[in-house]
């Protein structure tokens, strides 16, 4: 049996990572969502907001899985939609978590994972009046060497005037995805046209998409002796820069690692993560069909440093796994608000016109045995926008600031 998994950034139609199959959670961008601000590296166009999932996979994994693979092969024969009709059959599967996807949406998806993406470099989010405003501009990016600003107006992209679009449609159209680029995928050195505004100057700018990285991983000091690893999302590599970061900071200073807003990803590199702070011991466990797993950290982490974690309503997925196994083995401190809920696991399996299925084949535990699906992390601390500083001051109180 494939390890299981589910998409780091899903679209409408949620794809696998067949080649790898590396486990992952599934997770959706709730907090850009909300907020209605998205950064083009995460593939903002196809995230969607979801009400908080419950367990509700319902009936036999593999009676499903062939349903579903039945209805595609069937709309093949009748010269109809397979993708269509896999897409109703898990519609009426119940499976909440449960989705198709198109071999194009498979491919991205897999780009998604490797943490990186083919953009200009900037952040877009819209003004109460539905004007679209750069939110931030990637150093070195295209968009940086064009002289583009947080704050300038985008008023236009190729042409299209985007002013009271979604922010993720506009977003898609940025990056060029596929639906976008009449049925081609935008690559690195394809040009895209900006329509720009500053006070009064209007202007417009043709910059050539390339190959970025998402930065999921930043650190900074911050005022008492702090170190503040954020992570935006469980790519490849995620984990050792955790790693890097925790052993890098000044001896004296305490972490507070901030998941919030972190959709989840690879839960391979949130485990990696939680070895930064750990010296082994259980992680998570895992159940498919009823057999128990379970997800061990590495040697070797710093077990005495005070930590807190930061989280919210979008911290999901691999973020809430790692969170719970702080918390769970008193490693951390946990402040801010309940996380998401989202504990389920996604088995991928192929399609015959090539698309893939995933279905819910079972859910995580932390290491007491708390499940995580339909129910979040409770906090230590409640704290909303001034969790950052409630974090500093639980680390001041833990003689670290």
């Amino acid at each position: 049996m494939p390890a299981p998994h589910g998409p780091l950034f899903p679209p409408p139609r949620r794809s696998g990572r067949g080649a790898a199959l590396t486990l992952v959670f599934a997770s959706v961008l709730v907090a850009g969502a909300a907020t209605g601000s998205f950064n083009e590296s995460l593939g903002a166009s196809r995230a969607a907001a979801q009400g908080t999932p419950t367990d509700d996979a319902g009936g036999p994994v593999a009676a499903r899985q062939q349903e579903v693979t039945r209805a595609a092969a069937r709309a093949m024969a009748e010269g109809t939609s397979p993708l269509e009709a896999a897409e109703r059959a898990v519609s009426r599967s119940g499976d909440r978590w449960g989705a198709v996807y198109s071999p194009d949406e498979y491919e991205e998806f897999q780009e998604s994972l490797d943490g990186e993406y083919t953009g200009v470099g900037l952040s877009a989010g819209r003004e109460s009046d539905g004007r679209i405003e750069v939110t931030r501009v990637r150093p070195g990016s295209p968009a940086a060497a064009a002289g583009i600003r947080a704050g300038d107006r985008l008023r236009s992209v190729d042409g299209k005037r985007v002013d009271d679009r979604p922010v993720t449609e506009v977003v898609s159209i940025l990056r060029g995805d596929t639906e976008n680029n009449g049925g081609r995928e935008a690559t690195a050195g394809t040009r895209v046209s900006l329509g720009l505004q500053r006070d009064g100057r209007v202007w417009t700018k043709t910059l050539r998409r390339a190959r970025l990285s998402t930065e999921d991983v930043t650190t900074r000091r911050v005022a008492g002796r702090t170190t503040v690893i954020r992570v935006a999302a469980f790519t490849k590599g995620t984990g050792d820069q955790v790693r890097a970061a925790v052993a890098g900071a000044p001896a004296r200073d305490g972490i507070v690692l901030d998941l919030r807003g972190n959709s989840g990803g690879l839960v391979a590199e949130a485990v990696t993560a939680a070895s930064a702070f750990l010296d082994g011991g259980l992680v998570a466990t895992y159940d498919i069909g009823g057999e128990q797993r379970a997800l061990h950290a590495g040697r070797g982490g710093d077990t005495t440093r005070p930590v807190v974690v930061l989280v919210d309503g979008g911290t999901m997925s691999a973020a809430e796994l790692l969170t719970g196994a702080l918390q769970d083995r008193c490693r951390a401190i946990v402040v801010g608000t309940r996380t998401f809920g989202k504990g389920s696991v996604q088995m991928p399996s192929r399609l015959p016109d090539g698309s893939v299925a995933e279905l819910t084949v079972g859910h995580y535990r932390t290491p007491s045995g708390r499940g995580v699906d339909g129910r979040g992390i409770t906090p230590d601390l409640e704290a909303e926008g001034d969790a950052l500083a409630r974090a500093g001051n639980v680390l001041s109180g833990l003689g670290r600031s």
